[in-house]
């Protein structure tokens, strides 16, 4: 598989296809491992790099790891093609900057990832659509295991995985859902709910992990606590918390469509009618206007398009996305126009 590959297929995490796949958009299970006796990436010398991103590709190859997978090397990889990677949520921002003795490991259905040498020396990810962590979470395991015969991971009896940063000890596993609560913003009860969920020890950011912000009413809510919780009651704790989440975006819906259902329609339109007719648009405002059609369209307001229609959108409008179409490097403004185009063209078929 080649990079550009990637543009002429669906994104796992937009798919639409997983269980309550109308507000939770996809389901991610991430695993940090370290290799034993050898320092973090972030303390280890330009050799010791070299080495680790060798050894850990190697390993891989005798696992068979690389029959189905696609292995990048993120020095040879355009800042565009990294950002590009970010945008399709199979690695971190982190991991496109200093791309020197990175690496990438995706599979040709873009569920599984592996980062090499991000913060950790191993950052395994598995991202499936809808509510699914259990799915997730029991691909992750297979693949952890095939991984762990061949490297010996740097673990602790007492602390558990070990890893650079101190939060991620112990299971290592961060378990995260990506929802999508338009209902709740229009009503005005997202803060609420958000803070609630922020007090049982979860952490909430934006569409592309810390440090992002929440754009087209997109949250992610994963696990802050790894240590001293067993794998099955952080997935169990994230599952509870959840679906009370999304009843409560349901309840907004339900509000929306029985108490102000003109409203609602108004804007609804007023997204679609912007979105089908302008000739420059941002990706920030084409962000917004893509949630509320998307609210409308799970909603039955607008029955002429369908929601995978739309959910494409979301990542084919995104800046990497829009370059790699037109084959070259372009300024924001340029990107409006060609973005805008894009969109026109997508809603008239």
């Amino acid at each position: 598989m080649k990079l550009n590959d990637l543009l002429n297929q669906t994104s796992e995490w937009l798919k639409g296809s997983g269980p309550k796949s109308d507000i939770v958009i996809s389901s991610r299970i991430r695993f940090a491992r370290n290799l034993v006796k050898a320092p973090f990436s972030d303390w280890a010398t330009k050799d010791q790099k070299k080495d680790a991103l060798s050894m850990i590709k190697k390993a891989m190859e005798s696992a068979g790891f690389l029959k189905d997978y696609t292995f990048f090397d993120m020095a040879e990889l355009s800042e565009i093609d990294r950002q590009f990677l970010v945008e399709r949520h199979l690695m971190s921002l982190e991991h496109a900057r200093n791309p020197e003795y990175k690496a990438l490991v995706v599979d040709n259905s873009e569920i599984i990832s592996i980062m090499i040498n991000e913060e950790d020396h191993l950052r395994i990810q598995v991202l499936k659509s809808g509510f699914n962590l259990t799915e997730a979470w029991r691909i992750i395991n297979k693949i952890d295991g095939k991984i762990n015969k061949k490297l010996e991971y740097a673990y602790s009896s007492k602390w558990g995985y070990l890893t650079a940063c101190p939060t991620n000890t112990g299971t290592a596993m961060r378990a995260s859902v990506m929802l999508h609560l338009p209902a709740l913003v229009l009503t005005k009860q997202v803060g609420k709910v958000l803070e609630t969920v922020a007090k049982l020890s979860l952490a909430i950011r934006g569409l592309y992990g810390e440090g992002t912000e929440a754009a087209g009413n997109f949250f992610q809510i994963s696990n802050q606590v790894t240590l001293g919780r067993a794998e099955e009651d952080i997935i169990g704790n994230i599952e509870s918390i959840i679906n009370q989440v999304i009843a409560r975006e349901a309840n907004a819906r339900h509000v929306l469509m029985t108490q102000d259902k003109d409203t609602l329609s108004d804007k609804t339109w007023r997204a679609y009618g912007t979105l089908k007719s302008a000739h420059m648009i941002t990706s920030d405002e084409t962000m917004r206007l893509l949630s509320i059609v998307r609210l409308g369209v799970d909603l039955g307001v607008i029955k002429d398009i369908d929601i995978k229609s739309i959910n494409s959108l979301f990542i084919l409008t995104q800046p990497a996305h829009l370059q790699k179409f037109e084959g070259k490097a372009s300024p924001s403004n340029e990107r409006d126009v060609v973005r805008a185009r894009l969109i026109r063209e997508r809603l008239k078929k």
